[in-house]
């Protein structure tokens, strides 16, 4: 099959069945059954902020580097377009209120009950994570309405023992046995 610059005009070859979504549902949809490891990304600013994210990758590992995705639209976004550092954290499987809490809009999610202190580079670092870096701003790509933020992680710790929480199907889970 010719795979058409427009996606959503896209003919299936015989035998694949025909298409039920396109565009944004179709990739939305294909997503919620790909289950991704759940992080909390936090900046400083005034006021630290924080979300919730399931975009993050492993860049390359000379120099160390990751990435994770953040919409432009965020209330997060002014403060990590302008943030030198930036930490990551890992949650555990247990740390699905603390995932929810920084995935709710408009919600103060460094009140509590969540622990927190000032880490290296006055970046929010989150206690009782399964691990965090502190990462240096390298880049902001542009990515339609979300940037994509590669940073050089420069320290952190793996301060728990435990299993990550997951998102997958919209909701929080973890990993069985």
């Amino acid at each position: 099959m010719t795979v058409p610059s427009d996606l959503s005009t896209a003919v299936p070859s015989s035998g694949l069945g025909t298409p039920r979504l396109a565009g944004s549902d179709l990739l939305r949809s294909v997503f919620r059954r790909h289950a991704a490891g759940v992080a909390v990304i936090t900046a400083p600013g005034p006021r630290p902020v924080g979300f919730t994210a399931t975009s993050l990758t492993s860049v390359a590992a000379e120099p160390p580097l990751l990435s994770f995705g953040i919409s432009t639209g965020a209330s997060s976004w002014p403060a990590v377009s302008e943030a030198t550092h930036v930490g990551v954290h890992i949650l555990a499987e247990h740390q699905r209120e603390l995932a929810a809490t920084f995935a709710r809009s408009g919600a103060d999610r460094f009140a509590a009950p969540t622990s927190w202190r000032t880490g290296p580079h006055g970046v929010p670092v989150l206690d009782g994570v399964l691990a965090w870096l502190v990462c240096a701003v390298v880049a902001r790509v542009p990515a339609g309405d979300h940037r994509i933020v590669l940073g050089r992680a420069v320290v952190g710790d793996l301060p728990e023992e435990g299993r990550p929480l997951l998102y997958h199907q919209g909701g929080f889970t973890a990993l069985r046995d």
